[in-house]
């Protein structure tokens, strides 16, 4: 026997089909301000459909009105919707291995305030949860937001996650980090939701959501640093696998008789280009003779300074853009997309890095992998794992699932500031229209 207040399917269908149009209509406010006639004609639904759903975005506090726009004839002035940015905050966390740095972020993925200290991520889980805490606390102070303001926590890390668990399995570049369950530790430090996620997934997902690239479906970002690791984007969609370790490139043997790295595997494409493989290089090669003109020791910052320049800097960033270009080109292959990004650290050596990377690649990649392939360096440098971890946050709560958590995140938002409002100082009296005066009428148009 059913109860009674057993949903038929019926009523769920109406309820996804709500969803969907409401995160349509979401997703077209994220992009621009629109008037409801616009959002209707956008999503070839009535005014009255419109009309509800803004209703209830704009209790929530997710929506809001800012001002008119003449229709171009007579009649009602249409009255301008605008996304809330700041409904919600956002906690980006970039994890390296190095350096750890937390922003807050606006629901556009602005900042509202950034932290950034060195960090040498081989100390361990425990000290690094108490740095993040820390560094959130301050955050949020600089940004004055309060815990309860932020939906979601994205963290990206140096190595490969289990996406379902948040759990690190097996990273070459975090010592002591295997089998940590980097999501839950920081759910019980920051008593916030946490998402985490490979740092070059994230890279993927900036690039294609900020960067110049932006709006491309089949995606690759090659991240070049202390280890290298590559983010799939197909279709528009991240191409994790089966657990979470797809795009491991810096792990694919580019010389199965070549040097060991730190994955143990021979000849891998870190052991050729990672960042200290590549100062060892350079300090060996001015051992043997190289001229340059760059300070002894050698330090990866010297050849990244004068990449352009020192005869010895360039030969070595030539040589580490062919080893790369080797790599890539077996992704070209295997995924044929239209374009493939340079980031990390490392990119910062510029046009001689990607030269040659573009002709190694492209020399060994079938004309129809390569012909419409773009290689290019990224463009948003060091912001790419923050901007990456606020696109994976948007990514959750812009859907059925995480929409409940946004709309309770917002509504606590819009009750706290009108009870802020409720305590502030009375208006002044608006001044009585005369009958020179003109008069808004506003509403719907």
């Amino acid at each position: 026997m059913l109860h009674a207040d057993t949903h038929s399917p019926d009523t769920l269908d109406l309820a996804a089909i709500r969803a969907r149009h409401t995160l349509l209509l979401l997703g077209l406010l994220w992009d621009r301000d629109l008037a409801r006639v616009d959002i209707a004609r956008e999503l070839g639904l009535s005014r009255s459909a419109i009309s509800s759903i803004v209703t209830e975005l704009i209790s929530v506090g997710l929506v809001q009105e800012v001002g008119t726009r003449g229709t171009g004839g007579v009649g009602r002035r249409a009255t301008m919707l605008n996304l809330n940015t700041r409904a919600a905050a956002l906690l980006a966390i970039d994890l390296g291995a190095s350096h750890a740095r937390v922003d807050a972020l606006d629901l556009q993925c602005r900042p509202l305030a950034s932290r950034t200290v060195p960090h040498d991520i081989s100390r361990g889980p425990q000290p690094t949860y108490a740095l993040l805490k820390d560094l959130t606390r301050q955050v949020l102070a600089d940004a004055q937001l309060n815990p309860a303001q932020v939906a979601l926590v994205g963290v990206g890390v140096p190595g490969p996650v289990d996406h379902d668990t948040g759990r690190v399995v097996q990273p070459p570049n975090m010592p002591g980090w295997d089998g940590e369950n980097v999501r839950a530790a920081l759910q019980d430090a920051l008593n916030l939701e946490v998402l985490v996620d490979n740092d070059a997934n994230l890279g993927a997902l900036a690039e294609a959501r900020f960067g110049a690239h932006r709006g491309i479906q089949d995606l690759i970002y090659v991240k070049v640093a202390t280890g290298i690791g590559a983010g799939v984007l197909l279709g528009g969609r991240l191409h994790r696998g089966t657990r979470g370790g797809a795009g491991e490139i810096g792990h694919i043997s580019i010389n199965e008789q070549g040097p060991v790295g730190r994955s143990g595997n021979p000849g891998s494409l870190e052991s050729y280009a990672a960042a200290q493989v590549i100062e060892n290089h350079a300090r060996s090669l001015r051992l043997q003779g190289h001229p340059t003109d760059l300070p002894d020791p050698i330090t990866i910052e010297d050849l990244l300074t004068h990449a352009a320049h020192d005869p010895l800097a360039r030969a070595v960033w030539e040589e580490a853009g062919h080893h790369l270009g080797v790599a890539i080109s077996t992704t070209l292959n295997l995924f044929n997309p239209a374009a493939v990004i340079i980031g990390g650290r490392l990119a910062q050596a510029g046009d001689v890095l990607l030269r040659a990377i573009r002709v190694s690649a492209q020399s060994r990649t079938m004309r129809i992998n390569a012909d419409r392939t773009r290689i290019d360096l990224g463009t948003l440098g060091q912001d790419a794992g923050v901007m990456g971890a606020g696109a994976m946050m948007l990514d959750s709560l812009f859907t059925p699932r995480g929409l409940p958590h946004l709309y309770g995140i917002a509504r606590m938002n819009q009750n706290a500031r009108d009870l802020a409002g409720s305590r502030a100082p009375p208006p002044a009296p608006r001044p009585t229209p005369t009958l020179n005066a003109p008069v808004s009428h506003g509403g719907t148009p």
